[in-house]
């Protein structure tokens, strides 16, 4: 996989791309931004979720001349919550070199945004009709415009945007680098790449579809404040042999691989900023079974060969269903089950929605256990523990020992008391998660066309319908602690 370190992007836009988590590019975004550098005309057949904002706006940001107060990019999306969703990604890829982003839609007061326009933003994204009326007031200057992006061009076709679009377009100068993205390429559109477009550089990527069957989906919907004791909840509960943790940031993973160390987990983190030494040692003891619980970025997503994974678990979901199928895709290998939890924060329930629409399967909303339940959970694995040693005649020189404790003990308090010293009961030693923003209000595509404006998605189904907790059979089921009991650190 490309990384991103290795586009010849500014040290500024580096930095923000960091600080928003990604480390190594999707394919759309390995092949567009090099080409949109050198200001080619790309048109993109790529579906949502596939990552073409930022495949658009760096190239964008990177040409963008802060010192050069006009309007320099403009991305034209066919709805108010895109563009607002667009607009706030472009800010995160350009806060390093302070590029002004503005979002103009309709059914914001136009006179607010005139007053913002006069703010001298770089960038403007907008849907159709609003950008078209600021051009009609003259209040939306373009003739200094370096680059346009047309996105979800299919999209705005549907709605019928395609005249307003037209006359967008024989508004701007003729020398210009324009990029159009779609799913389908309907005949209207390929007429507007033909009518506005210099020999275009076409590239085709499309979400990957699940293909891993084999394994069991949930979401837990939960606070960011509570997301770490409901996962070392989850976790005494299912006891997994091997786990991967996702976390969306660096900081998010040293901070998670160090909290878990602290509640008696044998817990390492790996990211970008370790180095390929480091990486590989850990990834060596994990395969090795030396550390049972992985924690990491997306990185460790793409192209790494981990058998044995039962659970993986979502500490934050990811912001393209492509990243959440790669991610998962570390469990349920090798005709084995698996096991995926998804933590959800209530605001961002639009992209689980959007992440089961791609994966064309739904995920099955699982109760926050409790402590109790976690008790529940490691007693269990003491039980299979107990078992083991049994099966195994692991214990033939205790014989003498047991006798004597049975002569002069009940044998029920005996087997009682001897699963109570096995047992590792729910440590809550206090952690430090920094809490991380959600990700941005995602509007919902597929809204009905009759609702008169934007649904947020909110639901995300019924919480109740009993404690489920994903559990499996605990003797020996794939997914639950195949009779092992979870390792601690002697630390």
């Amino acid at each position: 996989m490309t990384k991103f370190k290795d586009l010849n992007l500014s040290e500024a836009t580096l930095k923000a791309i960091d600080k928003m988590g990604f480390e190594e590019a999707t394919p759309i975004q390995s092949e567009t931004i090099p080409l949109g550098l050198t200001g080619k005309d790309i048109i993109g057949q790529a579906q949502t979720g596939t990552g073409k904002t930022t495949a658009f706006g760096i190239p964008m940001v990177e040409k963008i001349d802060t010192k050069n107060d006009s309007i320099q990019g403009l991305i034209i999306a066919p709805t108010r919550e895109l563009a607002i969703q667009v607009s706030e990604e472009l800010y995160k890829i350009g806060s390093g070199k302070r590029a002004r982003v503005l979002a103009v839609y309709g059914g914001q007061d136009i006179q607010r945004q005139i007053r913002a326009l006069k703010q001298r933003p770089h960038i403007i994204v907008g849907t159709p009709g609003r950008i078209l009326d600021h051009i009609n007031r003259r209040t939306l200057k373009l003739e200094n415009l370096e680059t346009l992006v047309l996105d979800e061009a299919d999209e705005m076709l549907n709605m019928g945007f395609i005249q307003d679009i037209e006359s967008i377009l024989s508004n701007v100068p003729a020398e210009r680098q324009t990029l159009l993205f779609s799913a389908t390429m309907p005949g209207p559109i390929r007429a507007i790449a033909e009518r506005f477009m210099k020999d275009p550089e076409m590239i085709r990527v499309k979400a990957k579809e699940m293909t891993v069957s084999n394994i069991d989906q949930y979401f837990v919907k939960v606070q960011q404040r509570d997301k770490f004791d409901v996962l070392a909840r989850l976790m005494d509960v299912h006891s997994p042999e091997l786990a991967i943790i996702f976390g969306r940031t660096k900081r998010r993973v040293d901070e998670l691989a160090n909290a878990l160390s602290l509640r008696g987990y044998q817990a390492e983190g790996i990211h970008g900023d370790l180095t390929q030494a480091k990486r590989l040692t850990v990834l060596k003891r994990f395969k090795e079974g030396k550390i049972d619980v992985l924690v990491a970025t997306d990185v460790a997503a793409r192209g790494l060969d981990i058998s044995g994974v039962t659970h993986v678990y979502n500490y934050d979901i990811p912001q393209d269903p492509e990243s959440y199928v790669h991610r998962i895709g570390r469990t349920g290998r090798a005709g084995k089950e698996g096991m995926a939890v998804t933590f959800v924060d209530p605001r961002e329930m639009s992209y689980l929605r959007e992440v089961e629409r791609t994966t064309k399967k739904r995920m099955t909303p699982m109760e926050a256990p409790s402590w109790d339940d976690a008790l529940s959970g490691l007693q269990q694995a003491a039980v299979n523990e107990l078992e083991q040693v049994i099966a195994k005649n692991e214990w033939a020189e205790y014989r003498t020992f047991a006798k004597d404790l049975l002569d002069q003990n009940n044998p029920e308090e005996v087997v009682a008391a001897a699963l109570k010293l096995i047992t590792k009961e729910p440590d809550r030693t206090p952690v430090h998660i920094t809490n991380e923003a959600a990700l941005p209000q995602k509007r919902d595509k597929f809204r009905s066309k009759n609702s008169g404006g934007y649904r947020k998605s909110g639901g995300g189904g019924r919480q109740g319908g009993g404690r489920s907790y994903g559990n499996r059979d605990r003797k020996g089921g794939s997914g639950g602690s195949g009779g092992g009991r979870r390792k601690y650190s002697s630390n």
